[in-house]
């Protein structure tokens, strides 16, 4: 496995030592972020993002980008779709090789983890 050059987690951006130059890696990051946010949870009005349902986002050096993410429960309707969207939409950005999405139950989403953007999206603000 390739060393990862950025892993965004719960708040913030983690580079590590990477072979994609900076000013890049952040225009990668800056852009795979706002790709995950036109994907919506179609029960929730607000973006996967926003809900926290993305837990992991990492860019390796060869640019692929590894994605762990969850569901806001694990009998969602869309649970089988959801990775596809997901893959879709990150690999339109330009400059990622390749998207794996993994899908991850722990820990358990928790209405806790949404922005608060989402929480005023489903007027829990």
């Amino acid at each position: 496995m390739t060393e990862t050059n950025d892993t965004i987690g719960e708040t913030e951006a983690k580079p590590a030592a990477t072979a994609i130059p900076p000013e890049e890696l952040d225009r990668l990051t800056d852009d795979i972020i706002a790709a995950l946010k036109t994907v919506y949870d179609p029960e929730i009005p607000a973006d996967i993002y926003e809900l926290g349902l993305v837990y992991r986002i990492d860019i390796e050096d060869d640019r692929t980008v590894k994605i762990d993410m969850t569901l806001t429960a694990p009998g969602c309707p869309v649970a089988g779709e959801m990775p596809g969207w997901v893959q879709n939409a990150v690999s339109a950005v330009e400059g990622v090789a390749d998207v794996q999405v993994q899908m991850v139950f722990d820990p358990p989403w928790t209405p806790d983890r949404m922005s608060e953007e989402a929480q005023v999206a489903v007027g829990w603000y």
